[in-house]
């Protein structure tokens, strides 16, 4: 299991600025950003379309460079590695879901978890053991051999969230995990990263639209045209059915 990094900076980003020149005509998607992500915290990242949201987020999960400013994971700032010392990060120490959960058609579940542990050098034995373990975390430990064209799309995004989990990472990047999925089952999506969250301490780090999020998130960052508006704590917000309180729904879709 990762670390516990409760109370500890894990992801610091530092006067971060992300630049695209496209002929005379400069976009910048970030300007300036500082933001500092605590180990064992759920921080969810949300803003209109435009808002520079996924470039945050793919800088906090090395996705991406900054063309101004620094950022650092665990201390380290990721200027200063080469790309396979970041993938040894990567594979080492951040988990990835996707909203297209990004499973490989022509491997059973238990293979598909069973990948990320492949990369990181553990033997067969090991590495099916483990990945059977982590599928039976997430609720699935009787499909272990079905691929992913025989699970619904629920059981495809715990199986794409064990995956994340093959390495026990101290952090989890969430890219609009339930945006494919339908209430019910991306409320049950919700819970089991919280679940995950508050058991392991590991930090979660979500790019979403979707509002249910806030219930999980201890700190919701809001951006707007490449910069932060606002960070709310989550007993600022007051969730109600059918409102909420201290959200601006009509700029926030």
């Amino acid at each position: 299991m990762a670390e516990t990094t409760s109370g500890r900076s894990i992801v610091d980003i530092q006067n971060v600025w992300k630049t695209y020149i496209m002929g005379d005509i400069r976009l910048d998607a970030l300007k300036g950003i500082n933001l500092t992500i605590e180990g064992g915290e759920y921080l969810s990242i949300m803003g209109p379309s435009g808002s520079g949201k996924t470039t945050l987020f793919n800088m906090v999960g090395a996705l991406d460079r900054p063309s101004q400013g620094r950022v650092l994971i665990h201390g380290v700032d990721m200027s200063t590695l080469d790309q396979r010392q970041i993938a040894y990060l990567r594979c080492h120490n951040i988990g990835y879901i996707f909203q297209s959960f990004n499973l490989i058609p022509v491997m059973t579940a238990l293979e598909n978890v069973a990948l990320p542990m492949v990369f990181a050098g553990m033997s067969r034995a090991d590495y099916t053991e483990k990945a059977a373990a982590k599928l039976k975390q997430v609720g699935l430990g009787e499909r272990l051999h079905h691929k992913p064209f025989e699970l619904s799309g629920g059981q495809q995004q715990r199986v794409a969230i064990a995956r994340a989990i093959a390495n026990d990472p101290a952090l989890i990047l969430a890219d609009e995990p339930t945006g494919n999925l339908d209430l019910k089952t991306g409320t049950e999506i919700i819970e089991l990263l919280k679940k995950l969250n508050a058991e392991n301490g590991t930090t979660v780090v979500t790019n979403t639209h979707d509002h249910k999020m806030l219930v999980a998130s201890d700190r919701v960052v809001d951006l707007r045209d490449g910069d932060i508006d606002r960070i709310r704590m989550r007993d600022e917000i007051e969730i109600h059915e059918g409102t909420i309180t201290g959200l601006d729904v009509g700029d926030h879709k």
